[in-house]
């Protein structure tokens, strides 16, 4: 694929693939099918950014509040989660898995990954948000911190401290909301949203909110 040339390109992308059950019922599939047609998009994904030179890139596989879905549902998100990030780390990455490994919802085929570990040449850092939820990160910070240890000292003490600033976020599936994000890196993020499910990625979709963000006036809030 001939890549398109961007004057700006962001150094850390998060992303939120959502609509696989949406997805799914429009196939006649189950709503718990449509998780794992979102494991080759994240690894199209992958390749694209590391063609561009993007540095980071976080992707949100589900949160402590998605646990409350239905069984068969919660075991397929768990499922897609493992194989997907079973999958990058076979290739040249800095890989770790963020969330709240404490619990039971945290599959334990992922506890290795609590820990970032390099792949290969360790190309890009890849964050992966499994079983987090932005009070857990939040208050693991506050617990070591206190109101005289000012803003910096908080960023450092939250669980995913090792997480950059997050300059553009790309949520699939239409919907407008962060969805607990990752609350402090994505203060200051830009937010695009592509209105097609996740499964239906597509390299244009990507490309589309590059484009999009080369326009946007970056100030910092200055």
């Amino acid at each position: 694929m001939n890549l398109p040339h961007f004057k700006r390109v962001p150094e850390h992308i998060g992303i939120i693939p959502d609509g696989n059950r949406r997805w799914a019922e429009g196939k006649g599939m189950t709503r718990d099918r449509g998780y794992e047609f979102g494991i080759a998009p994240g690894m199209q994904l992958y390749h694209l950014c590391l063609a561009l030179g993007v540095k980071e890139l976080t992707f949100y596989g589900f949160t402590q509040d998605n646990t409350k879905r239905p069984e068969p549902q919660k075991d397929a998100f768990k499922k897609a989660c493992i194989d997907a990030v079973r999958s990058l780390a076979g290739h040249d990455a800095s890989l770790r898995v963020i969330g709240d490994a404490a619990s039971s919802s945290f599959p334990p085929e992922l506890l290795p990954y609590t820990k970032r570990i390099k792949f290969g040449r360790g190309l890009i850092k890849i964050n992966f948000l499994v079983n987090y939820g932005w009070q857990w990160d939040l208050r693991h910070g506050m617990s070591k911190t206190d109101n005289r240890s000012g803003k910096r000292a908080i960023q450092m003490a939250i669980a995913s401290s090792d997480v950059s600033r997050i300059d553009l976020i790309i949520r699939w599936g239409g919907r407008r909301r962060l969805s607990g994000f990752l609350p402090v890196q994505s203060i200051y993020s830009d937010f695009y949203i592509v209105e097609d499910y996740w499964p239906d990625f597509k390299a244009e979709h990507f490309f589309e909110a590059l484009k999009w963000y080369e326009s946007q006036d970056v100030t910092l809030g200055g």
